[in-house]
């Protein structure tokens, strides 16, 4: 008997310490960002390219002209809007012009890597909707890598300037991570 009862106070110590150690582990983080990306489409050297879209269709609405065009991008992510700024990291992925008519709309596929300071080689991704001529838009984050694993959050964006085509739109992001 008194092997069983030596036996069970193991059992119920192993699985305590296993409990306080997953919940040590598990303990979230919240982490606030804010940076400015560089969204260049024309020009010599663009961090946008248009990949597919429809060809020989002509319409005099700009939205419906751009419905369905898709752009790969590697955008640079600064500390400010200025293009001379540090560089934090890149943002990376694929966006799709998703709306026919009234507003313009992407559907964005986006990872922001950074690569200096205190997050470099962590990670976050964005998955949804951007309607662009909304003052600010947000926008899911759906995981993340390295000081982000297991992220959640939003984003904030907002145009800080527009050229055409190129912007530069500042983020505000708030991460909970493990």
């Amino acid at each position: 008997m008194a092997l069983v009862t030596k036996f069970l106070f193991l059992i119920s110590l192993v699985v305590l310490m296993n409990m306080i150690f997953t919940t040590q582990a598990l303990k979230s983080k919240l982490t606030h960002l804010e940076f400015y990306m560089h969204d260049i489409v024309g020009g010599p050297k663009p961090t946008a390219v248009r990949v597919a879209g429809r060809s020989n269709f002509t319409s005099p609405d700009p939205v419906a002209a751009m419905f369905g065009s898709v752009f790969v991008m590697d955008n640079p992510l600064t500390v400010t809007p200025h293009p001379n700024s540090t560089v934090l990291g890149r943002a990376q992925g694929i966006y799709a012009m998703s709306s026919q008519q009234n507003e313009f709309s992407l559907l964005m596929t986006l990872t922001y890597n950074f690569i200096t300071g205190p997050y470099n080689g962590s990670s976050f991704s964005v998955l949804g909707r951007n309607p662009v001529m909304s003052e600010v838009r947000e926008m899911p984050i759906v995981g993340g890598t390295g000081k982000f694993r297991l992220a959640r959050g939003y984003c904030l964006a907002k145009t800080f300037s527009m050229d055409q085509m190129d912007a530069v739109i500042g983020y505000n992001v708030t991460l909970i991570h493990y």
